[in-house]
Formats: C-alpha cells, structure tokens, sequence
C-alpha cells in the first residue's frame, strides 16, 4: 500500500512510520505546520508542532529512508482550532481543542489531501485499534495499553475517515517498549518527552493567553441561590470547577470553599457555590458523530447501557444512553449511574460499548440531581 505517515516529530509517531516501512508499504513522511510562528521553539514537554519538531520529524524519516515532505496547515489550524477556541471561550464553554485539531485537521484536511494524491491510508502514532465487525465494517477500539489509550480523542471520526486510517502501535503493551524500539532503530526521539497541555499556548497560561484576544467585561459573581456576592474582570477567565482566582473577599457562611458551577455569558455572571453542587448525574450533548457504522439505537431512540467519558484520561461512566432531538437537531442524552464532578458545556462525551468507540457528542449542558439552576434562573 501507499502510506502517508503522518511525523509530529515525536517517539509514536517515528516508530509507527518504522513498522509500515518494515511492513513492505511505500511510506513517504509528512509533518504539519500549523504554528503561525515558524520560528516557535518547544519548552520541554509543552507544545508540538514546533521548528524543533519538524527537524526531529525530518531525522526520523531521514534515519528510515523515506522521503519527507512539510504541509503548510497553519491557515486552516488558526481558523479551524486556534480561532474555534476563543470563539467558545466567549460563549462560555470549554473546548478540546485537541478533538477539535482531529477532526478537522489530521483527519480531514490531511486525509482529504492524502487520499487525492493517491495515499492508501494514514498513519499516526495513536493509541487505538481499527478493526471489523462481522460485517467487515471499520469500528474504532481502545489500545492495549490503557494507560496511554487515546480513543477518547479520536472519538469524532467518521467511519469514512477510519477507513483510511492505521494505528501501528495499538497492540503495543506500553510506552516503555515503544521508546525501547525506537532505540534499537537508531530513531533519534527515543527519549524524548511526550508533549502535553495545548500546543498554541505552550507556556500553559490559557487565561492570559485568553486575556489577549478576548475584551474584559466586568459582572457579578452570584451563589447558586442567585446572592450577589462580587464583581468579575471577564467571565472567560473561569471554568467550570475553579476554586482558585474567585477574588470574593468574604468566605462562605459554612466555611468551605467555593466553586464555580457555571458560567453564563448571556448574563455575564459567573456561579459558584459548593463542591458538592459540582456533581452531575445527566448530560446532553449536541452535534453527535458516530465512530463506525452507528449503533442501532440510534434509528430506534431506545435507552442502552452504555460508558460515558468526558476527558482524555478519566475513568469512564457507567450509564443509560439514547439518542434524541434538542430543538430539532440530533442530540444524545446520558443517565449516569454515578456521578461526574466538574462537568462543563463544551466538553466531549466519547460513548463506549466494552472497548468500542460508538461516538461522540459535544456537552450542551450537564445536571445536578443536587442543585436546579431553574431556581437561579428564577431569582436573577
């Protein structure tokens, strides 16, 4: 086959080149700019995409022998992921914007521009498995080694798009021997550190990054009960959860910290309240994609027991799920049989059935058995 490898200029993806080169397919390598700063340099662990990388991407191809090529993606990055987050932010939602940089740039405007040119498939250094159902469809699992799985992030392709996509290191136990095999390749990136964090903020300052591109707006900051308790600089600068930066200058009656519980931009006010009120048992999300041929419930709107994850490395959820309509637009709805703390509107919920990967959706809002913000709704 013709393989396009995709080179990040990290450890996973060098080594998954390797094996399909091993493997007896034409690889040629490429790495994405998508800095709209060529001249970026990576801090340690923080940032990808970087100068620094694509050099690291060019020796990895340079030492397996395959041509290396740079696409220039910065223009579609900006708008599609870079100008997407703070558009969110404004609105009061938290993205991902690494599910967002999947699905619209590593696999959809690089697998668009790899198939047109005559590429088989892609390959990347995920942690996920492509396999068939007994209908000889594509369906997206979990890794073998769940400590690194990143099924989570790739829970927004389409089964199209998996159809074109390869993950060489999905069996693969753990990371330890991946860096072990790049060793013994002479690959040069063996032991260099993972990246983390998001790559256009390398310094890890989302707020002051925000701060630059988003106009500061003072409002209130009220408790669940709608009290007036202060004055904010921006509600952007909050996300669901913080307890830190509140600035309300007096403590709760009963002592205990507070929270943030939601962020509402149509009202420029900011809630808190306590931790408990954190806990939400029901979430909706908006704009579902189904990783695969869709589930069957999805044509009958039945309930079914099903795991709900709402980042990267959490432990998934226990639930009920079904998928409806919310103001005449798909959407899935999810009973949790625990509960998950710190929810925000923005989020992905990637749905599992055992290993399988069904979806996704994007958190429209999520409930608390404990607190009804109709109630706040009511009082301000």
């Amino acid at each position: 086959m013709k393989i396009l490898a995709a080179m990040s200029g990290g450890v996973d993806s060098a080594v998954a080149a390797a094996r399909a080169v091993e493997a007896g397919h034409e690889v040629v390598g490429v790495h994405l700019a998508l800095s709209r700063m060529p001249g970026t340099l990576r801090t340690g662990s923080r940032g990808c995409c970087t100068i620094e990388d694509s050099n690291d991407a060019f020796r990895a191809c340079d030492t397996l022998g395959i041509p290396f090529y740079v696409w220039d993606f910065s223009d579609r990055f900006k708008a599609d992921v870079v100008d997407n987050f703070v558009e969110e932010y404004e609105a009061g939602r938290t993205p991902n914007p690494c599910l967002r940089c999947n699905e619209k740039i590593k696999f959809e405007a690089l697998l668009d521009r790899a198939i047109a040119l005559g590429f088989d498939a892609v390959v990347t250094g995920h942690y996920a498995s492509v396999l068939r159902d007994a209908d000889g469809r594509v369906e997206l699992h979990r890794a073998a080694d769940d400590a690194k799985d990143q099924s989570y992030v790739l829970g927004v392709l389409r089964e199209d798009q998996l159809e074109h996509c390869w993950f060489p290191l999905a069996d693969t136990p753990s990371k330890a021997l991946v860096r072990a095999e790049a060793e013994e390749r002479g690959l040069g990136v063996a032991a260099k550190p993972d990246s983390h964090d998001i790559c256009f903020i390398p310094d890890g300052d989302t707020r002051g990054w925000l701060a630059e591109r988003i106009e500061l707006t003072p409002g209130r900051i009220v408790d669940q009960d709608g009290t007036d308790l202060g004055e904010h600089q921006g509600a952007h600068a909050f996300t669901v959860g913080q307890r830190k930066g509140l600035s309300i200058g007096h403590p709760a009656p009963d002592g205990k910290p507070r929270y943030v519980l939601q962020v509402r931009p149509k009202e420029n006010r900011v809630v808190v309240g306590p931790g408990e009120l954190l806990e939400v048992d029901r979430l909706v999300g908006i704009r579902p994609s189904h990783a695969g041929a869709p589930h069957p419930a999805v044509a009958t709107g039945e309930w079914i027991e099903a795991l709900v994850q709402v980042r990267a490395h959490a432990e998934p959820v226990p639930a009920r799920v079904r998928w409806s309509e919310r103001d005449g637009a798909p959407a899935v709805e999810a009973e949790l049989a625990g509960s998950l703390r710190g929810v925000a509107p923005g989020q992905s919920m990637v749905l599992y059935v055992g290993t399988r990967v069904l979806g996704q959706a994007t958190i429209a809002s999520a409930h608390s058995s404990a607190w009804n913000p109709e109630a706040l709704d009511a009082a301000v």
